[in-house]
């Protein structure tokens, strides 16, 4: 399959921050952290746009889906514009999808797009999207949440994640030494104040299968992914538009899944897994990467569920315990690119299309 070529970052490039699922960034309790993941972009010596809808509000934003695709097509066209930057997550992107699909100027638009995309947890359906139309795309930090932490600077190893968007080639993730809790509070109070940290003990864990292996990433949250066939919109909107379907080619493919911050049940989690696996795509994936649940919660509880419900494909690769998604800190790896697993030597490597 023909990989197309993103571009790589350079100084002076414009990034541009797009609300695609929750307006919470135009909310007047985000003000700070707008101000702070502004200036963390110019450090980087980036231009900072906002989508013409990105700041309008929680109440807008949920109430014009159509009004959020706009933005995206917005920022595809905008010549200036190198990386489009997610704010945060949410729980309801997929409206905009038939903004997007239905419209064959729209679609093609987003066909032809080679400029770096990047968000995670809700965004998941966007990526869904992108890489079906065999765009690639990137995967793991957003706006709000990674760019404006509200320490004096951005957790270390999430920023030199940031910095792979400014590489030609790929990058090397080792385990972080440290992980790091989710905060309880997000106001002006907290901040330059450090997040919780606790030393990292297991490292990446295969599950089973080959401790090393390669193939072409897909994914992300794995609650996204299974409301597509729990959610009764939601699975409208996945069997018109092919996002994670069992026509869906999975060979040659590796699978992220990475928990939200709902720190789900380890039984729902096992129910939304058996969803999934409705695709056929367990019999036909290299492997599975799942990601560290966000501060450790229910670890050895997702870690029997995983490694109980995989034993039934023997084939598969599956490694646990991935610093990407909702746990802290984050690393970024393409979409539709290259991967490599080796967990010998603890290392994975993803590769820019």
């Amino acid at each position: 399959m023909f990989m197309k070529k993103i571009w790589k970052l350079k100084n002076n490039d414009s990034v541009s921050i797009i609300s695609l699922s929750s307006g919470v960034l135009g909310e007047s309790f985000c003000e700070h952290q707008v101000k702070i993941g502004t200036k963390r972009l110019e450090d980087f010596s980036l231009k900072v746009k906002f989508t013409p809808n990105a700041l309008k509000g929680l109440k807008y934003i949920n109430e014009n889906p159509d009004k959020r695709a706009n933005d995206l097509i917005w920022a595809i066209k905008n010549n200036e514009i190198r990386l489009i930057l997610c704010a945060i997550g949410g729980n309801d992107t997929y409206r905009t999808i038939p903004y997007l699909l239905d419209n064959d100027y729209n679609k093609k638009i987003i066909s032809s797009m080679n400029k770096i995309f990047l968000g995670y947890s809700d965004t998941t359906i966007n990526h869904l999207m992108f890489n079906n139309l065999n765009v690639p795309t990137f995967y793991g930090q957003a706006f709000l949440t990674d760019l404006a932490e509200l320490d004096f600077e951005m957790l270390n190893y999430s920023k030199t994640a940031f910095k792979f968007l400014f590489s030609e080639n790929k990058i090397t993730y080792k385990p972080s030494e440290f992980w790091y809790e989710e905060r309880k509070q997000f106001g002006i109070e907290e901040l330059n104040t450090s997040r919780k940290i606790h030393k990292e003990e297991y490292g990446y864990i295969s599950l089973q299968g080959k401790e090393k292996f390669q193939g072409i990433l897909i994914g992300g949250c794995l609650e996204s992914i299974a409301d597509l066939f729990i959610d009764e919109n939601k699975k409208d909107i996945n069997k018109k538009y092919n996002l994670f379907t069992q026509n869906c080619n999975f060979k040659g493919k590796v699978l992220l899944l990475e928990t939200s911050e709902l720190k789900l049940e380890p039984i729902k989690i096992k129910t939304m897994l058996e969803f999934i696996e409705k695709t056929n795509c367990f019999n036909e994936l290299e492997g599975v990467l799942i990601g560290k649940p966000q501060n450790e919660a229910f670890f050895d509880e997702y870690k029997e569920i995983f490694s109980s419900f995989f034993k039934k494909f023997p084939n598969l690769s599956v490694v646990y315990n991935l610093n990407v998604g909702h746990s802290y800190p984050k690393m970024i790896l393409q979409l539709l690119g290259k991967i490599e697993i080796d967990v010998k030597k603890q290392e994975i490597t993803t590769y820019k299309a």
